[in-house]
């Protein structure tokens, strides 16, 4: 999964520029008030402001002393006059291209000239620029926006409209804009005020997002044209937006899917934030980054150079000030953990293998003895590959370890050593000698990543395509995080010390096994402890231990079910018995539910006719109702049974859901039918004569509470 940083990243040259003279002020010990953000990335403001800058909102809230930096996206002009007037001192941050947009707006926009800005209205550099216009000024966002004026503005068709850019407007929608302006209105003026640094980068990330599979945008979520840059990517390839390390976290999984990331960073971004976040990702996703990779893309990329400006129809280009050098920070590739390792295991000698006596242990370190004058140390970072693996916990004094020396300071008389990179050799000898002996190996999952697992064996990480994991197809990987595996290695590369496993083969052998062992000694009436593995309409089958037999809904449960979902859900454990067998066509017939569960069992025990239960009314019909006396057993109220005296419909007395008391006046154990009374417990007899539900007592005997 290589991961490519485009060409051009980081601070552009008025954002340097900006910090560069704020601080500058700083280390003279100048007293410093930003007038607002002094760019957009609120990492930097905290950082000057830990140098000593304080933040004002407006020129009246600087302290009396205090130098008053103006922000990198300039100010309106009616702040730089409140400034001089209050007789401020002023370090004026603007960014030149900035700067040369109030020029333009100021020098070529009378009164009766319409001035069009492209870029966010609410951006500050959008607010400075439109308070420079002396007449009607309207922003816009897209082409669309700018052909909708025009006709929401016939007039302007036939005025000198001037048009301009935020220097951090999107490239290709400034090209639109441009046609429609050209051809809406005759007399326009058109200067093409984007920044080439804007410019050259979203080039860059199109080109990179283009070969890429997603591309990670570095820079504040504030920052117009780290926005800018996270839309030209996003309608090419997945994108996603991070501040820093700590938002590396939130799309971990997302990442870990794709093959090739590309990465590029808005302009107030600082070089340091962008190599922490390279670093973050390549401990994240496993790979380093590719510089082979980037250089072949940075040779389809056109230099960044400044482009000319457009020349206004009719009028001269405004006079450009000289562009000054783009100095930006170089940031390195990040090194694959394993290159320095693999020469130094390939060249060592026996003196730089050691063995030490564990003296002392703490979070951080681990002393040793090594049987030399100087005192050793593992640092708790060289102890294991397992990064939950903790020191102070797994060692006590006088353990062994087996170490590697990988610096002698003689002056100090300290040994600085590894345990993780004598593991991580003697781990790999083992893995080439498991693959040729196609011994089985035991490790623990540490991560799930695109296309499948990697399983940590004593200190060496084998991966595990998603297709041999056993696990399946379209279940989630991460659910095997944490998990002790048994697996074969099937394939080893040698020279870049890659090894791929196979869960799935050791599984299948394991399963074959146990099912010779199954069928050899099971037999009806057996129990086992298994799992839910999947549920079908007509019941669920459970792994009980390398085989699956399938329990029937019917088995379920004493109450009737009408989906297993209401009893089990996948993964859920189960006691089952063995119901019955078929060895010829390998089925296995298992039951759940209990005997002494069945609730006529229990009625027959605790319910005896002519004792008294507590019943909910479930259900009526015409001659009586039908209450429940254990979940499973329903029983039937005759209609003459309800009161004493005569009632005409159930619901008259009753209602769905009433707890009643009632005594049990008969039980049909073979027809599974409960008869049941509530008049046998009043107090007084009905006067009406029994024979007045003559006709409905001749229903009684079709009806039925059987579940």
């Amino acid at each position: 999964m290589p991961i490519i940083l485009a060409k051009s990243a980081g601070f552009c040259f008025g954002v340097k520029r900006a910090v560069d003279m704020t601080q500058a002020l700083l280390e003279q010990g100048t007293p410093v008030t930003l007038l607002g953000e002094l760019i957009h990335n609120r990492q930097v403001t905290r950082e000057l402001c830990g140098l000593g800058a304080k933040v004002a909102e407006s020129p009246a809230q600087c302290p009396p002393g205090d130098t008053l930096v103006v922000r990198a996206h300039g100010v309106p002009k009616e702040t730089m006059a409140e400034i001089q007037s209050r007789g401020l001192a002023c370090c004026d941050a603007t960014c030149p291209f900035v700067k040369r947009i109030h020029e333009i707006v100021a020098g070529h926009a009378g009164e009766n000239t319409p001035v069009i800005v492209a870029g966010d209205p609410e951006h500050p550099e959008v607010v400075g620029i439109r308070s420079y216009a002396k007449g009607d000024v309207c922003t816009v966002q897209s082409a669309a926006d700018v052909e909708n004026l025009f006709i929401a503005q016939p007039a302007w068709r036939d005025l000198p409209v001037l048009a301009v850019a935020q220097t951090t407007f999107r490239a290709e929608e400034w090209k639109k804009s441009i046609k429609f302006i050209k051809s809406l209105c005759t007399n326009a003026k058109i200067f093409d005020t984007i920044c080439y640094a804007t410019h050259s980068r979203q080039e860059e990330a199109r080109l990179l997002a283009g070969f890429c599979d997603a591309m990670v945008v570095v820079g504040d979520r504030h920052s117009s044209n780290t926005g800018k840059l996270l839309a030209v990517c996003g309608e090419l390839c997945p994108s996603f937006l991070v501040e820093g390390c700590a938002d590396l976290q939130r799309w971990k999984k997302e990442l870990s899917q794709f093959r090739t990331i590309g990465c590029t960073a808005g302009a107030s971004t600082p070089a340091r934030t962008i190599k922490e976040v390279l670093s973050t990702m390549s401990e994240l996703t496993n790979e380093p980054l590719a510089p082979e990779t980037e250089a072949v893309l940075e040779q389809d990329m056109p230099a960044e150079e400044v482009p000319a400006q457009e020349a206004p129809v009719e009028e001269a280009p405004v006079e450009e000030a000289p562009a000054e050098e783009v100095q930006e920070e170089e940031i390195p590739a990040v090194d694959e953990f394993t290159a320095a390792l693999e020469e130094s295991l390939n060249s060592m000698s026996t003196d730089q293998k050691v063995k030490g006596v564990v003296t002392a242990v703490n979070q951080s370190e681990i002393q040793v003895d090594i049987g030399r004058k100087q005192t050793g140390y593992v640092a708790a970072s060289e102890y294991s590959n397992d990064p939950n693996a903790n020191p102070a916990e797994e060692l006590k004094i006088g353990d062994v370890l087996d170490l590697i020396i990988l610096k002698t300071n003689d002056a100090e008389g300290t040994v600085q050593l590894s345990k993780k990179k004598f593991d991580a050799g003697q781990a790999w000898a083992n893995i080439i000698q498991a693959e040729e002996d196609g011994a089985v190996l035991e490790g623990k999952v540490i991560d799930a990543i695109k296309g499948g697992v990697l399983v940590l064996t004593g200190g060496v990480r084998v991966f595990v395509p998603a297709s041999l994991t056993g696990t399946p197809r379209g279940e989630p990987l991460d659910n095997m995080k944490g998990q002790t595996v048994r697996f074969r290695v099937i394939e080893v590369n040698k020279p870049r010390r890659r090894a791929v496993g196979s869960i799935r083969a050791v599984a299948q052998e394991e399963r074959k096994a146990a099912e010779r062992s199954f069928w050899e000694t099971a037999e009806a009436g057996q129990v086992f402890k298994g799992k839910v593995k999947s549920l079908v309409s007509y019941g669920a089958f459970v792994d009980i231990g390398g085989l699956d037999g399938m329990v029937h809904i019917s088995e379920l449960s004493w109450s009737r079910v009408k989906d297993p979902s209401e009893v089990f859900k996948v993964g859920d454990e189960a006691e089952v018995y063995i119901k019955s067998l078929d060895p010829e066509k390998k089925k296995i017939s298992l039951g759940y539910r209990r005997a002494e569960d069945n609730p006529w069992e229990v009625l027959r025990a605790q319910y005896p006719v002519g004792s008294v239960a507590q019943a909910t009314v479930v259900s009526f019909t015409s001659f009586g109702a039908f209450a429940r006396v254990l979940p499973g057993v329903d029983g039937l109220i005759h209609i003459s049974q309800i009161a004493n005296r005569r009632v005409e419909k159930p619901q008259e007395e009753l209602s769905i859901g009433q707890e009643i008391s009632v005594k049990i006046v008969g039980i049909d154990f073979d027809k599974k039918r409960v008869s049941l009374s509530i008049r046998a417990l009043l107090d007084d007899e009905a006067p009406e004569a029994e024979e007045d539900y003559a006709e409905e007592d001749e229903v009684v005997a079709s009806s039925s509470s059987e579940d």
